[in-house]
């Protein structure tokens, strides 16, 4: 008699799937890894949610001045984040844009 060993289909382990999310600006769609996630914190303020993880109302632009001006000047971000900015606001989330930026590029060279 011969015994046969049995083949265990469930060790091979399935690649886990890469989220997915839409710029709110371009909507282009990314890895949620490579996007920049802005957040409505239950108090009401904006914030850059770096680790992605902060709980509140989020949405996403591309790591590009381009997506954030567009997302800024019109009405995209407010939308997908239900909250109205002032112009304060624009102002200070744009320039905290662009400080993230700067230190993104200059970590890369």
């Amino acid at each position: 008699m011969v015994l046969r060993r049995k083949r265990n289909i469930y060790s091979a382990r399935a690649a886990k799937p890469i989220a997915q999310r839409t710029c709110v600006a371009c909507r282009r769609i990314s890895d949620k890894r490579t996007l920049m996630r802005l957040v409505r914190t239950s108090e009401g303020s904006i914030e850059i949610d770096r680790r992605g993880k902060r709980e509140g109302r989020g949405a996403y632009l591309c790591p590009s001045q381009e997506c954030w001006e567009a997302a800024l000047k019109g009405k995209a971000l407010e939308h997908a984040l239900h909250a109205s900015f002032t112009r304060e606001n624009r102002e200070q989330l744009l320039q905290c844009g662009r400080d993230l930026l700067k230190e993104l590029n200059s970590g890369k060279g």
